[in-house]
C-alpha cells in the first residue's frame, strides 16, 4: 500500500463502530468504554512505536506497530490502520538488511510524523463521534 492509498482511506469507518456496538449487544457503556480506552491509550501506543524505532528495537517496533494497527482496525480507524500497515511492511522489508540501530531510525523518519498527525485527527473524529452519541 502506498501513501496515496492509505490517505484515500477514511479517518473513521462508522460501520466498524456499528458492528462493534452490535457485537457488544448494544451495551452502550461497554462500547463507549472500548472507544474511550482506544483514545486514552493512543499517546502510549505512539510513544512505544517512536521509542522502539528510534532505539533500533526490532521486536519492540513490530509489537508496537501491530498493536497500533490492530487496535485501529477494531475501532474503524481505517487511515491510521493503513499507515500502521505501511510501517509494518517497511519493518518486514528491513528485517536482516543492515544494522537496526541505523535502519529503524530512518524508517521512523519516513513514517512517524504522518502516523502521529493521523492519530491526532482520528482521536478528534472519535471524540466527536462519542459526543454525538452515534
Amino acid at each position: 500500500m502506498t501513501q496515496p492509498d492509505a490517505y484515500a482511506r477514511p479517518l473513521l469507518d462508522p460501520a466498524v463502530l456499528e458492528r462493534l456496538r452490535d457485537d457488544l449487544e448494544d451495551d452502550e457503556g461497554v462500547w463507549k468504554v472500548f472507544v474511550e480506552n482506544f483514545i486514552a491509550h493512543m499517546p502510549q501506543r505512539l510513544q512505544k512505536v517512536r521509542l522502539s524505532l528510534t532505539t533500533g528495537d526490532v521486536a519492540g517496533s513490530m509489537d508496537a506497530v501491530l498493536s497500533l494497527k490492530t487496535s485501529s482496525q477494531m475501532v474503524g480507524a481505517e487511515r491510521l490502520a493503513a499507515y500502521a500497515a505501511e510501517l509494518e511492511q517497511a519493518l518486514r522489508r528491513q528485517a536482516g538488511s543492515g544494522d537496526p540501530a541505523v535502519t529503524l531510525p530512518l524508517i521512523a523518519a519516513d513514517h512517524l510524523r504522518r502516523i502521529k498527525q493521523c492519530a491526532q485527527r482520528t482521536v478528534y473524529v472519535l471524540q466527536n463521534h462519542l459526543k454525538q452519541g452515534h
